[in-house]
């Protein structure tokens, strides 16, 4: 079955490509301790796919203090989060690529399809550059530049338009219910990796099972009248 109608392949980061998800639970978790505010790792699975402003207001909130800060000192206690997380960052190596990937995304890109990132970390570049897949990406979608975090669709959309791809016929590859959602929302079709994900069309448990010819076949005959 020739994978002419697949226009592209998007990419989430953080639990799909990489796990970086114990950096950021550090960062949070110390700029919680420093306000009084104890989150654990339950918590911090409300964050994941959430823009880093947002991640914050979820932590206040969760300490009852939403009203405490105005944006200025918010976004320094943000910027105080992301210093921290760049600190661990640089104990990423190409070895942090999680189990499969690589095979996974030489087995699309061998069949022509360009391959995007739509991550809302302000991050990426710097976790990719660590992981030496810079290059893979045929699109990088600018977090910076994303007004609306997961469930919009808007990352997804605009790293569809980026690559110049219809979201219709499309695929988005994400670990977070937030991120499935966006995905459902963009109209693409959504591959899930995981426990939970309700809205998945595709569902495995972890990256390492993903498997290229599965999913597209299962891709064409979502479009079967």
């Amino acid at each position: 079955m020739a994978d002419t109608r697949i226009e592209a392949v998007v990419f989430d980061l953080d639990g799909v490509i990489t796990d970086t998800a114990r950096f950021h639970y550090a960062a949070w978790k110390q700029l919680a301790g420093q306000l009084g505010i104890t989150i654990d790792e339950a918590f911090n699975e409300r964050l994941k796919g959430v823009s880093r402003m947002d991640s914050l207001e979820e932590i206040l909130r969760e300490g009852g203090q939403q009203d405490r800060f105005s944006l200025e000192e918010k976004e320094q206690l943000a910027s105080e989060k992301n210093e921290q997380y760049c600190r661990l960052l640089t104990q990423l190596t190409p070895e942090d690529v999680l189990p499969g990937i690589p095979e996974f995304i030489a087995s699309i890109k061998a069949a022509g399809i360009p391959v995007g990132l739509a991550s809302v970390s302000r991050n990426a570049g710097t976790v990719l550059e660590s992981l030496q897949l810079g290059p893979v990406f045929d699109y990088i979608a600018d977090a910076a530049l994303i007004r609306n975090s997961k469930p919009d669709p808007e990352i997804f959309l605009t790293a569809c338009a980026g690559l110049g791809a219809d979201p219709r016929y499309s695929i988005g590859v994400e670990d977070a219910p937030a991120g499935i959602q966006a995905i459902n929302a963009s109209g693409m079709f959504a591959v899930g990796v995981g426990k939970q994900l309700p809205g998945a069309d595709y569902l495995v448990q972890s990256t390492d099972q993903l498997c290229w010819e599965e999913i597209r076949d299962c891709f064409f005959q979502t479009l079967l009248p």
